[in-house]
């Protein structure tokens, strides 16, 4: 599980870097090129809900094989592109794959670890190695595209697919899909990945129209109708519901996912703000752009061992209170670089302060999210969590990136540049007091792992 969270990780940010070189190598116009990731994006998180529910229909081993594979010949047939239509339908096969195999890893990682110690450990270890793809994948992509080929940040996830499918293969125990096998609920699958989608296409094309244009705000309110027609179905099916919505009332999962919604959004800001900043201020290549990000990833992972350390004596809800408070000051740290800066003081320091709290919230906010469910429901709830993150991501870099914009005002200089910048920052660190309000007022008291032995008994009262 953790080489998979690790490449879908990777996949995120790795292309980016490379897309000088793929308008070049493949013909794309400035907008087109732009589909590059808005393929990825978009089919990844519309789909993210319907694979969440297959995975507890037929399988979460089953489901999750067949999204690597699909991810992998996905990820081959995008390096070997020869025009700009095969790389975008490519990405979008990618992003099949991931939310497929994405629910599914998680939901593994809930069912074989339902409590205690092992199941600390378990996200402790899943958390660090999805920052880390993270941030890695902006080195691996900077490497690749300075000294091999653009189309070497596609490749590169087919190995990784490869490793993760026979280590799943092998090490993945075999069991019986968990899921009721009633008729599905095949409107609500069509309305929620339809709203999903739709909601993700409509964010990720705010680089090209305005919050406040027709195009935009028709979009959304598309979306909006279609995810309040879900819900209307989800209530009155007579049919296996996509997610059950008495799932929300457990105060845990719901606080969760709306930590992980705010969580999400400050997480892409950090990445693409302190990579603009580190190339076009300080003007680093991208290959030492991407080393430098190196020590974001290893705070992480610190992070995570202290929450391996803490998991069992401290609350979860203190731990992301902890976490998301110590996110916040590293991103008002960001909020004070200047044009004139260094690395040392502008981007190192509040990059360590800032990865470690990332390193508290991550692993407790993914059991939080869990915690309490039924194992037939982990696949459901584990992709409204992938779900959350994702929307969250997209929302709030879209929004970020376009007060950074209105901050910078046509203003290409490296001042007007790092005011934006420094703006996007300031804003993602009131992102992180909302999810700090949210795990204070939401989330549950006393939840510590050891205190989650029974949780069918938890899911059995609550029904």
């Amino acid at each position: 599980m953790a080489v998979v969270q690790f490449m879908v990780s990777v996949d995120l940010s790795v292309v980016n870097l490379g897309l000088p070189q793929i308008a070049v190598g493949l013909g794309f116009t400035g907008a087109g090129l732009t589909w590059v990731i808005h393929a990825y994006a978009l089919t990844f998180g519309g789909l993210l809900l319907l694979g969440g529910k297959i995975a507890d229909r037929y399988g979460h081993k089953r489901i999750l094989l067949l999204g690597l594979i699909l991810f992998g010949l996905a990820s081959l047939a995008g390096g070997f592109s020869q025009e700009a239509g095969h790389l975008v339908a490519a990405r979008a096969l990618q992003g099949i794959g991931a939310a497929a195999l994405s629910p599914a890893a998680l939901a593994l990682l809930a069912v074989t670890f339902p409590s205690g110690k092992e199941r600390v450990r378990a996200y402790g270890i899943w958390s660090a190695m999805n920052a880390a793809g993270g941030a890695l994948g902006v080195l691996i992509g900077g490497v690749l595209t300075e000294y091999a080929s653009w189309r070497w940040v596609m490749f590169v996830s087919v190995p990784m697919a490869a490793i993760a499918l026979a280590l799943a293969w092998r090490g993945v125990a075999d069991a019986p899909p968990l899921a009721p096998s009633g008729r599905p609920d095949v409107l609500g699958g069509i309305l929620a990945t339809a709203g999903m989608s739709l909601l993700v296409f409509g964010v990720v094309r705010t680089d090209q129209y305005a919050w406040t244009s027709t195009t935009t705000l028709l979009t959304l309110a598309g979306a909006v109708i279609l995810l309040a027609a879900f819900v209307w179905v989800e209530r009155t099916t007579t049919r296996d519901p996509l997610i059950r919505l008495g799932l929300l009332a457990n105060r845990s999962v719901s606080g969760a996912n709306a930590y992980n919604l705010l969580l999400g959004g400050a997480m892409a800001a950090s990445f693409y703000f302190a990579s603009l900043y580190l190339q076009r201020i300080l003007g680093y290549s991208p290959t030492v752009a991407g080393l430098e990000l190196l020590p974001f990833a290893l705070g992480v992972g610190v992070g995570a061992v202290f929450t391996i350390k803490l998991g069992n004596r401290v609350e979860r809800r203190t731990l992301l209170i902890v976490g998301g408070l110590m996110t916040a000051i590293g991103f008002a740290w960001f909020g004070f670089i200047s044009a004139d800066g260094s690395y040392l003081t502008d981007i190192l320091g509040p990059s360590i302060v800032t990865s470690l709290g990332f390193g508290l919230c991550l692993g407790p906010v993914v059991s939080a999210a869990t915690v309490g469910v039924a194992p037939h429901e982990t696949g459901a709830a584990s992709g409204l969590l992938a779900s959350s993150r994702q929307i969250g991501a997209s929302l709030g870099l879209a929004a970020l990136g376009t007060a950074a914009a209105e901050r910078t005002a046509g203003r290409l200089t490296p001042v007007g540049l790092t005011d934006g910048y420094a703006l996007g920052m300031t804003l993602g660190a009131a992102l992180l007091i909302g999810a700090v309000v949210i795990a204070f007022i939401v989330l549950p008291r006393g939840a510590t792992e050891p205190l989650q032995q029974g949780t069918r008994d938890l899911v059995t009262e609550a029904d």
